[in-house]
């Protein structure tokens, strides 16, 4: 649970509080953010993760010239991780291009995306504390 109405409806007795939400201070991270907040999207916990899986998705239909979930499947890894052409978010266009064309990408998307086994990232997160009543980042693991 993380939100400024958590904050405002328990107010100064949450301070001091510690929590960690997925997260990342990668330059996706920030893109991703910008984006969002250009397009009037506030961005909360757990967004730029599922815009990284639809565009895993997209990108591994593309790879495999198909929507059959068998195909996709096996194309996930192919375009999560290296090797090829790095994509951040606002380059889904791109990256559909470079695999149209034949070519290899590697997805870094808003998450810093790198696929380490059947269905699982090596994310990282952010860890929050609670200060003056405000939720502050402590650092990124």
């Amino acid at each position: 649970m993380i939100g400024d109405s958590l904050l405002q409806a328990i107010g100064p007795d949450l301070n001091g509080s510690i929590g960690t939400v997925p997260g990342t201070d990668s330059n996706g991270a920030q893109i991703y953010a910008e984006l969002a907040k250009k397009d009037g999207f506030e961005a909360g916990p757990y967004s730029p993760e599922a815009y990284d899986a639809a565009a895993l998705t997209l990108l591994a239909m593309q790879a495999a010239n198909s929507k059959d979930s068998n195909a996709v499947k096996a194309k996930i890894f192919d375009v999560a991780n290296a090797p090829g052409t790095k994509i951040l978010p606002g380059e889904l266009a791109k990256g559909l291009q470079i695999l149209k064309d034949g070519g290899q990408i590697d997805y870094l998307g808003a998450t810093a995306v790198e696929l380490i086994g059947a269905g699982e990232s090596s994310g990282s997160y952010r860890e929050i504390l609670v200060q003056d009543g405000e939720n502050t980042t402590v650092r990124y693991r």
